[in-house]
């Protein structure tokens, strides 16, 4: 019976820091608070996020990530990575121009209400929004969250895990720009 208690006791202590370490350093929970990425990820669901991946890249346009807002240290948000360092941003007529090029983006829900920029995106820095674009405190709104820091993303969102009838590998988007050949 000892033995068995101690057998236990070492692989509960090892699940914790197998635990421990995942967590920490490569994949993470998250749970959606809001619609500000309506229609593609809905309030409520859980998803995954890859702690690792921006180790071995940086962040790239179209990829979904979770950062903390300089607004809000306590908080996460999660929104598109729009503008890469060097890239100019701007909305305009209610579309989004990254360096003179308008983006496809059908996944939004509806049109953009109001012009926005130019922004230019800083060293070290993206510029990010969320799809829902007329519900979303994102990059446009300096005091809020304004450009965000590479040393405040959490990691890039890969998998909607909760609900199960809409579990899904996220898509990110791959913006085609003439100006990236």
């Amino acid at each position: 019976m000892k033995n068995a208690i101690k057998e236990f006791l070492q692989s509960l202590v090892i699940a914790g820091i197998l635990a421990f370490f995942i967590i920490t350093f490569v994949a993470q929970s998250f749970v959606v608070d809001g619609r500000s990425m309506n229609n593609t990820l809905h309030d409520g669901e859980r998803l995954f996020v890859n702690k690792f991946i921006y180790r071995f890249h940086p962040p790239e346009r179209g990829d979904i990530i979770v950062f903390t807002p300089k607004s809000a240290p306590d908080q996460k948000y999660i929104k598109r990575v729009i503008g890469t360092p060097g890239d100019t941003v701007y909305i305009k007529d209610g579309s989004t121009y990254v360096n003179g090029e308008a983006l496809q983006e059908d996944y939004l829900p509806e049109e953009m209400i109001g012009d926005f920029g130019p922004y230019q995106v800083p060293e070290d820095h993206l510029f990010v929004m969320g799809d829902n674009r007329n519900h979303s405190a994102d990059s446009r709104f300096e005091n809020i969250v304004g450009f965000v820091n590479y040393d405040a993303i959490s990691g890039k969102a890969f998998w909607v895990y909760w609900p199960l009838n809409r579990m899904r590998i996220i898509d990110h988007q791959d913006y085609d720009l003439s100006f990236e050949n």
